[in-house]
Order: C-alpha cells, then sequence, then structure tokens
C-alpha cells in the first residue's frame, strides 16, 4: 500500500541532486558566449589599434630635423662599415597595390606609396 504524504525521492550516494545534461549543456553554453565575447572584443580592440596607428602613419608628417637626422645616420652606419640603413618600415597594405610593385622591382614602385612613406620618398628624391 502507498503511503500517505509527499513522497521524496531518491538521493545519490554521493549527496544532493546530480548534474543533468540539460545542466552541463546551459554551462558549457554560457561559457563559449563568454569566450565569444572575449575573443570579438578583443579582435574589435585590435582592428581599432591598427586603425589608429595607419592614421597616424598616413598623416604623419617629416620632421624639421630630417635632413640632419638622415645625415647622422648615413654617416654612423658608413663608419661601422653597413652599405644600408632603413629610413622607413610600414606593412605592405599600406600601399595602394599592397606592395605587389615593390616586390616585383617595377620602375613605377614609388607611386605605389602612400602616406608618410610617399613624403619620405619624394624628400630623398628631392
Amino acid at each position: 500500500m502507498p503511503a500517505d504524504g509527499p513522497v521524496t525521492p531518491p538521493t545519490s550516494p554521493l549527496g544532493g541532486d546530480l548534474i543533468t545534461h540539460r545542466d552541463l549543456h546551459a554551462i558549457t553554453e554560457v561559457q563559449e558566449k563568454a569566450r565569444l565575447k572575449e575573443a570579438q572584443d578583443l579582435a574589435k580592440k585590435k582592428q581599432e589599434e591598427q586603425t589608429a596607428i595607419h592614421e597616424a602613419f598616413m598623416h604623419q608628417h617629416i620632421r624639421p630635423d630630417a635632413k640632419e637626422r638622415f645625415t647622422r645616420a648615413v654617416r654612423t652606419a658608413a663608419e661601422r662599415g653597413e652599405t644600408e640603413i632603413e629610413i622607413v618600415r610600414f606593412p605592405s597594405s599600406y600601399c595602394s597595390d599592397g606592395g605587389r610593385a615593390i616586390n616585383n622591382f617595377e620602375p613605377d614602385w614609388p607611386d605605389s606609396l602612400t602616406g608618410f612613406a610617399r613624403e619620405v620618398y619624394d624628400n630623398y628624391d628631392r
């Protein structure tokens, strides 16, 4: 005969209720969403930083003392026996053609330069 009153479910020998697959799925989903948001936030921050660097490069100008600094750098390199120096470095994506003309040694490669790189080249060429 059934007993009168509430029926208590059997308890786990470990104590308390066991976690269900639904609980695990919910926990996993929350964690995945948190990781995805963190990755998206990081990617957005990185893109914003790259955009700021590109904008700074595009609007940078040659310093008034550039001629003296250039001459000093060339002299110092020559005194060390070096035959070349690096004046400016930038990603190939800053070129209008992604760096194709420079990489292929095309005679009109300076036309692909933009921003500060173009300004430096034009001043050097003069």
